[in-house]
Order: structure tokens, then C-alpha cells, then sequence
């Protein structure tokens, strides 16, 4: 009953939400270039935007979902991203998509994962890790559908009229999904226990820990890798001689990849522990950014690329939330992980925009280097874990 009125509408909510807010991005940049007259780099710049703000207001959307404000947040937050993508139909000049950006970078921040993963986390305390799996499971689809359903939207409405089409989708479905769940969850929680407020010294006594600064460091440069590559993985595609729907298969191609490295996690989580997981994440990720650098040569290793692309950053959506509770503690999670969001949030937006700087230095070439080395340090900070938590 708790995963049909909570979990799974949530699972479809996200989906959709993520699909909006974050993957139109990619899926529309090349249109915009194309239509807008502007640059990658002045186009990403907009994105980075975006997820700074979301990054900054994370651990205030944590501290009222801590406090019992989950529904009020997480719903209105959705509908606050639809309604601004949905203006983006109307932008004829650089300043007003920045400030669109801008605003749903705002949504952001209580729209997505970490929003979600709060609300579940003291609504299901225990059970939340399989709840935050399943979620995850369904919205790793949000690629899947995104990039090909706008392709096929743009060709037939052209690209104002498609993100309309998907804003409306949006407000029509997961704003309602979201409203509801969220109060299934609160009733949940009130049987359990009153919302409490975040103790001031929570956030600080977690900031001074080893612990929590290794998982920003490697889960931000997880975040640098993936977000650097997917950004830029059409005209990458594109640069390198595939074909447009060659290039949006390959990107489309990761989202299932992402379901199929969270089910593996589910196989062998009772038989491996945590931090073997998170090790396999980061050397799938380095192996994937490996991968796509040597398919110019040997073009069967982009499969391979997919593969272990979509499946490592598919893991890592799940451990940092399970490796926040695990090592940082469940009280007071909406804060901490709020706090622990904020580094990867913003590599997360940087690394468009880094990428298209680096891009405009050495080429796509050097923006996988990038990624290799980041995805190679990202593996090194997990690696240190277990001995800091041993001592612990």
C-alpha cells in the first residue's frame, strides 16, 4: 500500500520532471543553436545557471522539508518548473532564457531527486533505501524518453511548440502525482513521529567530518563527468561523423543502461557492501570515458561506452543518499544532504559550460581526457572511504 500511494507515483513523477527541467536541456541544445543564433558556450552557460541556483537552495529546501513542509515544497516546486519552461517558448533574446534558467534552477532545488529522497527518507526511515532504488529505477528513463520524444516533437511542431507540449504534461500529470504522494507521506510521518526542525549544529559537526568531504569530492567528480559528456553527446556525436539519429539513439541508449546498473545493484546488494558498489560505480565510469575516447578508433566501443556509462552514474544516483544515511546519519538528512548536494550540484553546473571551454581549447578530445581524469579521481576518494570509516 506505502509503494502504490507513495513510491511509484513519485517514481512517475520524477520521471517526467526530470525529463522537463534537466533533459529538454541536451535534447534542445543543438535546436537553439541552430534557431537562437547563439553559442554553445553562451546556450550551457544558462544550464550552469540553473543547477548553481538549485545547488544553493538545496539545503534550504531540505531544512523545510525537515521541518514538514515536504508537499508544499516538492509540489510547488514542479509546478513553478513547468510553468518557466513553458516560457521558454516565447525567448527572442539572451537575457530572458537566463532568467527563465534561472527560475527553474529555483524549481529545481525542490523538484528533483533530493527533494524526493527526503520526503521518502522520513516518511519510510528504514525502507527508504528500496524506495529511493525504485524511484530511481523508473526515472532513469527520464533520458529515454526525453530524447527521443522531443526529436520527434520538433520535427513535427518545431521546438517552442515542444516544450508547451511537455511543460503541459507535466502540470497535467506529475504536479497532481507529487501533491498526493507527498501527503500519503506526510501522513505516514506524523503517525511516526512530529516534523522536527534541523539543530543548528547538525550541518556543522557533518562539514567537519573526512567522511563527508570525500563523498562531495567524488560524487561531484562523477557528477563532472557524466554531466560534461551527456551535455555535449550530440555534437560530440555529431563532430565525430555520426548521423542525428545515430548520435540521439546513443544518448537515448543511456537511461536504460541506468535501470540496468540499478538492477544489479538490487541483485548483490545483500552479498556485497556498500562501498564495493561505489567502487564498481567509479571504475565503470572511468572505464566508459576510456571507452568513448578510443571509439573513433574502434567504433564498437561505443556500446561499451553506453553500457557503463549509463550503468555507473545510474549507481551513483542511489548511493549518495544511502551513503549519506549510512555514514552521516538519517536525522536530519533533508539538511546534510542538502549541504552534501551543493558541491555536486554545482560540478554538475560547471561542467557544461567547463566542457565548452575546454571544448573550444583542444576539441571533444580533450573534454573526454577531462572526464577520464575526473571519473579516475572520483575513484580514488571512494577508495579512501572505508579506511576513514573504519577508524570512525
Amino acid at each position: 500500500m506505502t509503494f502504490r500511494r507513495i513510491v511509484w507515483p513519485l517514481a512517475v513523477a520524477e520521471t517526467l520532471v526530470w525529463a522537463a527541467l534537466y533533459y529538454s536541456f541536451p535534447a534542445l541544445l543543438l535546436e537553439w543553436e541552430r534557431d537562437l543564433g547563439w553559442s554553445k558556450t553562451e546556450l550551457v552557460g544558462a544550464l550552469t545557471l540553473a543547477l548553481m541556483t538549485s545547488a544553493l537552495l538545496g539545503p534550504v529546501t531540505g531544512r523545510f522539508i525537515d521541518r514538514g513542509f515536504g508537499r508544499l515544497v516538492f509540489s510547488g516546486s514542479a509546478a513553478l518548473g513547468t510553468v518557466l519552461l513553458a516560457g521558454l517558448a516565447w525567448v527572442e533574446h539572451l537575457w530572458q532564457f537566463y532568467c527563465l534558467w534561472f527560475g527553474i534552477g529555483v524549481a529545481m532545488a525542490g523538484a528533483l531527486y533530493e527533494a524526493c529522497f527526503s520526503v521518502l527518507t522520513h516518511a519510510l526511515g528504514n525502507e527508504a533505501r528500496r524506495a529511493i532504488t525504485i524511484v530511481t529505477l523508473v526515472a532513469g528513463l527520464a533520458g529515454t524518453l526525453a530524447f527521443p520524444s522531443l526529436h520527434l516533437l520538433v520535427g513535427w511542431v518545431g521546438w517552442r511548440d515542444a516544450v508547451v507540449i511537455v511543460a503541459g504534461v507535466n502540470l497535467l500529470v506529475a504536479v497532481p502525482l507529487i501533491w498526493n504522494a507527498c501527503w500519503h507521506a506526510d501522513q505516514m510521518r506524523a503517525d511516526q513521529h512530529a516534523p522536527g526542525s534541523a539543530h543548528p549544529g547538525v550541518a556543522s559537526r557533518a562539514l567537519r567530518t573526512p567522511v563527508f568531504w570525500l563523498l562531495a569530492v567524488a560524487f561531484s567528480m562523477a557528477y563532472v563527468e557524466h554531466f560534461s559528456l551527456l551535455t555535449h553527446l550530440l555534437p560530440l556525436l555529431s563532430e565525430r561523423g555520426l548521423s542525428d539519429e545515430v548520435a540521439v539513439l546513443t544518448a537515448s541508449s543511456i537511461g536504460p543502461m541506468q535501470v540496468v546498473g540499478r538492477l544489479a545493484m538490487l541483485a548483490v546488494e545483500k552479498y556485497v557492501s556498500t562501498f564495493w558498489i561505489a567502487f564498481t560505480c567509479f571504475l565503470a565510469m572511468s572505464g566508459a570515458a576510456t571507452a568513448l575516447f578510443c571509439s573513433q578508433a574502434i567504433p564498437m566501443l561505443l556500446p561499451l561506452f553506453v553500457v557503463l556509462q549509463g550503468a555507473g552514474i545510474g549507481m551513483s544516483s542511489i548511493l549518495r543518499p544511502v551513503m549519506t544515511a549510512e555514514l552521516l546519519g538519517r536525522a536530519h538528512f533533508g539538511i546534510i544532504s542538502g549541504f552534501l548536494a551543493i558541491p555536486s550540484i554545482l560540478a554538475a553546473a560547471l561542467a557544461p559550460t567547463l566542457a565548452a571551454l575546454v571544448w573550444r581549447m583542444g576539441g571533444y578530445e580533450m573534454v573526454i581526457l577531462m572526464a577520464i581524469l575526473t571519473a579516475l579521481v572520483g575513484l580514488g576518494c571512494i577508495s579512501s572511504i572505508p579506511l576513514l570509516a573504519s577508524r570512525r
